[in-house]
Order: C-alpha cells, then structure tokens, then sequence
C-alpha cells in the first residue's frame, strides 16, 4: 500500500492552539468572551463585538491594546473601569452590571453614607460583590489594568472554569473579585 499520511493532518497540530497573530482567531475568542459576559444576551454581545471591530480597526492590536479596545465597547453595560480610589464609582459600576440580571448587592451597610466609602476600599468592595454575586450564580472579574484603576465584567458562576481557559488563551490577567490586583 501506498503511503499518503501526508495528506493528512498531523493529530499533532489538531490541538486546538490557535496562531495569536491570526486576527479571525482572536475575533473568534474576543466573541466567545463576549457571549461570556452577556450570557443569554446576544443581541447586546453583538453590538458590543461590532463596536470593538470598528475601534479595533483604527488603532493598532499590539500587546494588550485590544483588551483597552474591547473595555471601551463594553463599558458601563458589561463590564466597568474605575479609579482605585473611587469606591462609589465602584459601587455604581457593580450595580449597574447587576441590575441587568434584576439584581440588587448588599453592600453590608449604606453605600450613600461618605463614612461607609470612607471605610471601605475598592478592593474590599469587590470581594463583598463577588461574594453577593456568587449568591446569585454570577461572578465578578478583575483584569490588571497595570495600575491602581480596577476593571472587569460579570459572569455567570457555572461558566468560571470557561473564563478563565479562555482568559488564559488571550493572554488577560484575570483574577476573580474576591482577589483583585
């Protein structure tokens, strides 16, 4: 018999590792990130990937700039990006995202009391979000912004172990909310 294995695929290469310079690859887990963050939202994600298109297609996709881009198209509907230091920011971030899903966050005291934000930081706000979100099956995320600002998007709890194979694969620094960087 005639050898033709060279007509056939190497088992090797059907990994499933995908090219990072491929821009279609990274359109195609920039899209499954969306449909994370938007969950039973289709219609929202597909507004937000074809404004992250046509931002993406005026600056340059080096590094993490696309990360910067896709923010901008996501923001104060599915994800948030807020000073540090501003925790009522923060809170007003988080319960727009939850009032999505018809949520409401205890935030273990009143969040209009200026002694209430005083005492609490951005970071500890967090891990109080996460754990209420995780009361309704969702999860809150933080991705290192390189400095003190904090950003991120929620997502459904069942759907962690997707989130953060997928955020691997992108190469974002994602932390759940209960460990914010």
């Amino acid at each position: 018999m005639p050898d033709n294995s060279a007509d056939y695929e190497d088992p090797d290469d059907l990994s499933g590792d995908a090219d990072d310079d491929d821009p279609d690859t990274q359109q195609g887990l920039i899209w499954n990130l969306l449909l994370l963050i938007n969950p039973g939202d289709d219609e929202t994600a597909l507004r937000q990937f074809n404004a992250y298109r046509e931002a993406a297609g005026e600056v340059e996709s080096d590094g993490d700039g696309w990360l910067w881009t896709l923010k901008d198209a996501i923001d104060w509907t599915s994800g948030f990006y807020v000073d540090g230091g501003d925790s009522e920011a923060l809170i007003g971030a988080i319960n727009e995202l939850a009032a999505r899903w018809n949520l409401r966050l205890d935030w273990g005291g009143d969040v209009d009391d200026e002694d209430f934000l005083a005492a609490h930081d951005t970071a500890s706000l967090l891990a109080v979000a996460y754990d209420r979100l995780r009361e309704y099956g969702y999860s809150i995320w933080c991705w290192d912004t390189g400095g003190e600002d904090r950003s991120g998007w929620m997502a459904l709890s069942r759907d962690d172990e997707d989130m953060q194979r997928l955020a691997a694969i992108l190469g974002i620094d994602l932390r759940p909310g209960s460990d914010p960087f």
